[in-house]
């Protein structure tokens, strides 16, 4: 990837790019749909990521290649804004204009991107490309900002650019990750510790469905006004919760219940994913997959019946391995609706695995499944 992109970068632009930024996707173990009510979650960097070559200009011309989509965009410092007509643009756009918000003076750059994030398999793609931006240009504008504010600037760019009012761990988790670790982030106060995550003869194996469903976005934000209800409905009885985060499923069965059983239903699910994080964290700790497995189940059982953002093809994909020993644990990953399931699965049985569940699934769902095998790796770094 590297070699490719300095090359294509040289015959665009007839010289060597100044730097060259490895930005990657993530997963996530357990812990979904809890960024955005303060609660934890549990990410890693993994071994797909965007690269982005970068060299500073003596102008205010901005000028964008990408790659894979043989597509080329330009602008210039002075008219920085959305655009709505593509969407990759938006995305080193939005993170290079976080910079003249604080106030930094951005001089014009060139930029070819490329990556090996599946787009749309809800491996967020966008905050990779988002992190290597803002990465690159910290690096060449020497602006020293850490990397917990650079993680801020990139998800401001999802916010402003991008359309999406996505919580923090996307961007903390390809900014921050750790080879064979896993995140335990705060998403309220934004501490955090690494979890060793060393599965000997385990791997992680994505499976694509192929599929993203035009629910995605809107019931994306719906969730997110439910749990907010939810958090209004207690707060009558008890200012001090601010967020699903200082919850109980005391009060919920309380001041929830009796009202209204559909906010109850999706806001019950995030206060018992976050316990189900607390305690996947010391089943690691403890070595116990089996029980760790036994969380990622609980927790796909929860998106699908209670936050109700499954599909019948991601269902399908863990119900097919939920009776499979070789195979610790599954569940749906990401926002929804369509996407990767996450298995751990035993290193030696994938390919069985995958012969036996690629025929069923594309014969049941008339859609082919693709598949990824992932390793935990180090988050943005300039190589």
């Amino acid at each position: 990837m590297k070699t490719t992109v300095e090359k294509y970068f040289f015959d665009q632009y007839h010289h060597q790019p100044t730097v060259i930024v490895r930005s990657p996707g993530r997963v996530n173990i357990v812990g979904e749909h809890a960024d955005y009510n303060n609660g934890f979650v549990l990410p890693a960097a993994i071994d797909k990521a965007a690269y982005l070559a970068v060299s500073l200009r003596d102008d205010q011309e901005i000028h964008l290649i990408a790659l894979d989509l043989n597509e080329k965009f330009s602008t210039t410092v002075d008219e920085l804004k959305p655009i709505g007509d593509v969407s990759w643009p938006n995305y080193i756009l939005g993170s290079a204009a976080q910079f003249l918000k604080h106030g930094i003076q951005l001089p014009g750059f060139n930029a070819v991107l490329t990556s090996n994030v599946p787009i749309g398999a809800g491996l967020s793609s966008s905050a990779a490309v988002e992190c290597a931006t803002v990465f690159a240009l910290n690096h060449l504008l020497k602006t020293n900002i850490e990397r917990v504010a650079m993680v801020a600037m990139a998800q401001k760019a999802e916010h402003e650019y991008a359309g999406v009012m996505c919580g923090i761990m996307d961007q903390f988790a390809s900014m921050m990750g750790k080879a064979n670790q896993v995140i335990k982030l705060d998403c309220r106060s934004l501490e955090y510790e690494y979890v060793p995550f060393k599965l000997d003869g385990i791997k992680i194996l994505l499976l694509n469905t192929n599929v993203k469903h035009s629910l995605a976005s809107s019931e994306y934000n719906t969730r997110r006004l439910e749990c907010m209800q939810a958090v209004e409905m207690i707060q009558a009885y008890h200012p001090e919760v601010q967020s699903l985060r200082d919850a109980t499923v005391e009060m919920l069965d309380q001041y929830v219940l009796p009202f209204n059983d559909l906010v109850y239903q999706r806001s019950r699910f995030v206060v018992d994913e976050m316990e189900r994080l607390n305690q996947a964290c010391q089943f690691l700790q403890d070595d116990n997959l089996p029980a760790l497995g036994n969380c990622m189940f609980k927790t796909h059982d929860g998106l699908s019946r209670q936050y109700e953002v499954s599909c019948k093809e991601l269902d399908y994909l863990v119900d097919f391995v939920r009776s499979r020993k070789e195979v610790i644990g599954a569940r749906m990953m990401g926002g929804g609706f369509g996407g990767c399931t996450i298995n751990l699965v035993q290193e030696d049985k994938i390919e069985s695995l995958i012969n036996s569940i690629k025929p069923a699934y594309e014969e049941a769902m008339g859609l082919p499944l693709d598949y990824y095998i992932a390793t935990i790796q180090n988050g943005t770094e300039i190589i």
